[in-house]
């Protein structure tokens, strides 16, 4: 897809306004990004697990989906839709259905990286023409911001609360991206809301829609309430996260790694962390060791990226 942002604006709304989601709150955006990247004459099947994104967008009677959309459990939305694309292809042989249809699931790191991974990864190895979406918050928000595996090292949450005896959580976050690309399917994504006019999602969720075959994508989406930042901050927090290498952005083709941004100035981590109230623990004096052990691994883990990137 040749990135016109006119001809995207121009397209109609699948995911229409007045959904509840809150101010600030990452998972709508990237749900009118990906489904922005249909082309206008398809159809979606959309399926979203239990979270955030579902309870808040389909409260009967109303639904802020345009398409069909099928509200899953918590640890089912992969299975679900993996089960409508098998329908479809069989009532497309059959000739009882017209038309090109696109499989999607959307489900937050509670339902993606912990309670869904197991529906998720049978999808992926079993090979459906479908594509996985997780809008990574960073813990399980909509009951009340526990702590997932996606979780940040030393993030306070109402599970790993910081204190006296721990100073937040005290695991790393989970590189499910790189879980994905170990499943070794067609397309695996890792993307955030930067500009300009969010370029990245868009062009990664394109490819993602048109494979043949299974596509991941790893969107960070923050959330205001768990993260604890003004509403107004969301896509500074995300150019700050891609800034820091905290979240990189890359794509893995058929096997084939290529990092899709590198910053001119790769920043430090604190520029990330300050921004949020979940790690203001952070900063109290006697604790600059904790965030130099989050510094390390970031870089560590960027370095790594990089000469898979071929980038070294």
């Amino acid at each position: 897809m040749a990135y016109n942002i006119k001809e995207l604006a121009a397209r109609p709304e699948r995911f229409t306004g007045g959904h509840r989601m809150c101010a600030g709150c990452g998972a709508p955006v990237a749900v009118r990004a990906v489904l922005r990247a249909l082309k206008p004459e398809d159809r979606a099947v959309v399926g979203v697990a239990t979270g955030c994104l579902e309870v808040s967008s389909c409260i009967y009677p109303y639904t802020a989906w345009k398409d069909s959309f099928i509200h899953s459990a918590f640890e089912n939305a992969a299975a679900t839709i993996a089960g409508a694309e098998a329908a479809y292809k069989v009532l497309k042989k059959k000739g009882k259905v017209q038309g090109e249809f696109k499989f999607i699931a959307f489900g937050g790191d509670g339902g993606t990286y912990d309670i869904g991974l197991q529906s998720l990864s049978g999808a992926m190895e079993r090979g459906h023409n479908m594509v996985y979406v997780c809008y990574d918050n960073g813990a399980y928000m909509n009951t009340g911001i526990q702590r997932s595996s996606a979780t940040p090292l030393y993030a306070d949450t109402t599970t790993s609360p910081q204190g006296k005896v721990i100073p937040g959580k005290m695991q790393w976050r989970k590189d499910l991206t790189e879980v994905m690309v170990a499943h070794g399917i067609p397309y695996v994504a890792q993307t955030a809301f930067i500009t300009p006019n969010l370029k990245d999602l868009i062009e990664k969720a394109e490819k993602a829609l048109y494979t043949d075959g299974p596509a991941f994508l790893n969107v960070l989406a923050p959330c205001p309430r768990g993260w604890r930042y003004e509403t107004s901050k969301l896509i500074e927090i995300s150019k700050l996260a891609v800034d820091t290498c905290f979240w990189p952005l890359y794509e893995v083709v058929n096997g084939q790694y290529r990092l899709t941004y590198k910053p001119k100035e790769k920043l430090p981590v604190v520029e990330f962390l300050k921004t949020q109230g979940r790690f203001r623990h952070l900063f109290k004096k006697g604790n600059e060791h904790l965030i130099e052990q989050i510094q390390q691994e970031v870089d560590r883990r960027w370095e790594r990226l990089l000469e898979l990137c071929g980038e070294k």
